[in-house]
């Protein structure tokens, strides 16, 4: 049973080494990579020509053998999985690749009806999804033409159309907009953010576009068959636009916002949890994403609500700088997501910039 559930990893690589050829023209091509991605991301692979991402992509779909290395996909681990397993795995998956290799006697909607045909979806229900999705990506005046008929550009938005038509759970994709102009790209790019975000689709997409690298999530670099960075992209926009609107850092400069939001971890508080306890040393700095807390204050023995605080406000920044301890209890007083940044790695950030010190304890000293 492949299961999974919003935020649950739906691709697990751990350690996973890659070979092509035997013998003395063995040559590796992915050294010892780990990855975790979950349900609903937009991932962009990138990189140089060469540098592992399609033989990564191909390894996830169960298009190659794993060599060397874990790799799991929906639960299932594609080690030395069984043929039956594996093809249980593709039902699942969008395959989007360079090569569109449409039949050429068949029109573009029944080009796409295969794809339907082969999860045995009843043609009455299956007609108006296709040529719903073929409309949606500018192909409505196109829809029985016959690939000789169409462009280059036209047949790769024929070939995404069958990668989607059976509402997959995974799209993996390779340049599926290297031959489409820029508004065909933006189409088919924002038709996978939509399915991500309604449908918790996870799509992960080799490219070299950079007109399009606002909708990803997350963007992994690979050279040299390894991953050399992996930013979290929305994530760390959300920080910043956080970050932005407190005084506290209103005035960095965007690398330095970037630096804080991407050191920054994200924990989940429940109803009554504390977050912090009064006397406790002050090392972190909260800022509340989501949710509402309360702050409580003991004087003369009893507990007494000295503020409320919710989405968007903060908490601790005196602490980064003073390392005082804790002066009051917060409280979630309701399920509460915080951004978080702890002092050795505000130190880091603090460290690597030259104005930093100055804005900050400006900003600090004027609200205290």
């Amino acid at each position: 049973m492949l299961n999974t559930s919003e935020h649950e990893s739906v691709i697990q690589v751990c350690h996973l080494n890659h070979w092509y050829g035997s013998g003395e023209t063995r040559s590796q091509t992915l050294f010892d990579n780990s990855l975790e991605i979950c349900c609903g991301e937009v991932v962009f692979l990138t990189g140089p020509s060469g540098s592992g991402k399609t033989t990564l992509l191909t390894l996830i779909g169960s298009l190659r053998t794993v060599q060397d290395g874990s790799l799991k996909v929906l639960g299932e681990e594609l080690r030395e999985i069984s043929q039956p397993a594996a093809i249980n795995v593709r039902k699942n998956i969008g395959f989007i690749f360079q090569a569109h290799n449409l039949f050429e006697s068949m029109s573009a909607f029944q080009n796409v009806r295969m794809a339907t045909d082969l999860i045995g979806m009843p043609r009455a229900e299956s007609r108006p999804k296709i040529e719903h999705l073929l409309s949606r990506l500018g192909l409505a005046d196109r829809i029985y033409a016959k690939p000789r008929f169409l462009s280059g550009g036209q047949k790769q938005r024929v070939a995404i159309a069958r990668g989607l038509i059976h509402g997959p759970r995974i799209v993996l994709a390779d340049e599926p907009t290297a031959a489409l102009d820029e508004q065909s790209g933006r189409d088919v790019v924002s038709l996978f953010r939509e399915m991500a975000d309604r449908d918790g689709c996870t799509i992960v997409m080799v490219t070299h576009d950079n007109r399009i690298l606002d909708v990803a999530d997350r963007i992994i670099n690979m050279v040299g068959g390894i991953i050399k960075n992996d930013s979290v992209l929305r994530q760390t926009e959300n920080i910043c636009s956080f970050l932005r609107k407190t005084s506290l850092f209103s005035d960095l400069t965007p690398r330095t916002l970037t630096d804080l939001a991407s050191n920054m971890e994200t924990r989940e508080y429940s109803t009554g949890e504390k977050i912090v306890t009064q006397g406790d040393e002050g090392r972190e700095f909260f800022m509340i994403a989501q949710g509402r807390v309360e702050i409580t204050r003991i004087r003369e023995g009893r507990p007494e609500t000295i503020n409320q605080l919710g989405t968007g406000e903060y908490f601790g920044e005196v602490a980064l700088l003073k390392g005082q301890r804790r002066n009051a209890t917060v409280i979630a007083s309701e399920p509460t997501t915080c951004y978080v940044l702890d002092y050795d790695k505000f130190r880091q950030v603090l460290d690597a910039s030259d104005s930093f010190t100055s804005e900050l304890r400006k900003a600090v000293f004027e609200r205290v």
